[in-house]
């Protein structure tokens, strides 16, 4: 079995799934897991597809050199409204929300009242290539792959209060 960073307090009413060696980049997916994090399973699903589409954006926070400005960016708490839509890390976020889905599934929890509780983006190694430029020089062409795991949690039915008549 391999070890999370973080245990549960109820193993039994949550799921985990994590990814090794994402060829995604490492920036982009820690800013797509903070934006996700804390939302219900099906929100967090439909908010990925968005960003595919480039409906909604992923506010840019730590990471934001060089990160344009953009209108969607308004409706988060992001200083210069800078966004972005990193595709390749959204839908690499989408299949590990997938496999948390069916391990959730598997265990028989309830998978509308799956809330993402914790998310962690961790570097990789770096992979290495070789770009060749003028004079018959060769510098690095390397990669920043990154490590995933989140553990979603099956929270309680909210029940609304009632009006005091």
């Amino acid at each position: 079995m391999v070890r999370y960073a973080k245990e549960t307090e109820n193993p039994a009413k949550s799921c985990k799934a994590r990814g090794f060696h994402l060829r995604t980049h490492f920036k982009t997916s820690r800013e797509v897991a903070q934006a996700i994090k804390g939302m219900h399973l099906r929100k967090a699903t439909k908010y990925l597809k968005d960003v595919v589409a480039k409906k909604q954006i992923i506010p840019m926070r730590r990471f934001m050199g060089g990160v344009g400005r953009h209108a969607q960016a308004k409706a988060f708490n992001t200083s210069g409204s800078l966004g972005a839509w990193p595709k390749k890390s959204a839908t690499i976020f989408l299949d590990l929300l997938k496999n948390a889905e069916s391990n959730a599934e598997v265990k028989g929890l309830e998978v509308d009242s799956l809330v993402i509780e914790y998310i962690q983006v961790n570097r990789a190694p770096q992979m290495r290539r070789r770009t060749y430029r003028a004079h018959g020089r060769i510098n690095p062409f390397m990669c920043s792959p990154c490590h995933v795991e989140m553990i979603l949690t099956e929270t309680e039915s909210i029940v609304s209060k009632e009006d005091d008549d």
